[in-house]
């Protein structure tokens, strides 16, 4: 996708949400980092679901351990792979209370050395609690990048790198959110909505979906 072109696309979208932001709930940077762990191959409404009763107990790394490991367990067994999760929830909460000061680092390399915390995780902490121009790329904006042109690559590694590019300066910050959500709600996975979308013209995905036929009576 050209400059004029990607200027324009995330134009659009900015227009239609000012301000974005994550679908995750949470009250701090601790219950943020915590929410994006249990997050991953799971959705973010199933993960609130678990975390609202969970994080009305639970404010601090410290406040997790005296939860435990088992008591952590009960308030997210609805989420996938949550014995893992759980396991790595109460490892990093030992390493923030442990190295630093019970607080979130603000600092992308130190977060990926958590237990459970890759880089679209540190991503999504950088961005979301430190205003970091950075680039989560998820399925979502996996598929968005490569479906219309905007950041083609064959690994997520690969359409973050072209994200951080070729994404112009106004738009920096709220990019990963709109492209999430522009991913979650429009552009979907089996059948893109391309009828209501506000870029297609923009996209270089050629059989465009057209706008399912009202029903009979309707």
């Amino acid at each position: 996708m050209k400059k004029d072109a990607t200027f324009e696309f995330y134009r659009r979208l900015a227009e239609l949400n000012p301000s974005p932001e994550t679908e995750l709930e949470y009250g701090n940077i601790y219950q943020l980092l915590v929410a994006v762990v249990l997050s991953a191959q799971a959705t973010d409404v199933g993960v609130n679901k678990a975390t609202r009763r969970l994080f009305r107990e639970v404010e601090t790394p410290q406040a997790m351990l005296d939860l435990g490991e088992a008591g952590l367990k009960e308030h997210i067994k609805t989420i996938g792979l949550f014995n893992a999760k759980a396991k790595n929830v109460i490892a990093l909460s030992e390493i923030l209370v442990r190295d630093h000061g019970g607080q979130v680092p603000a600092d992308r390399d130190t977060l990926v050395e958590l237990p459970g915390v890759g880089r679209k995780t540190a991503n999504v902490v950088m961005n979301c609690a430190f205003g970091a121009e950075t680039f989560a790329v998820d399925t979502h904006i996996f598929r968005v990048g490569n479906r219309t042109g905007l950041a083609p690559g064959k690994t997520p590694l690969a359409v973050e790198k072209r994200l951080e590019k070729d994404t112009p300066a106004p738009f920096r910050v709220g990019a990963h959110h709109w492209l999430i959500l522009h991913g979650r709600y429009i552009c979907k996975a089996r059948t893109p909505e391309c009828w209501r979308c506000p870029v297609a013209d923009l996209c270089r995905y050629k059989p465009k979906t057209p706008a399912p036929k009202a029903k009979r009576g309707a």
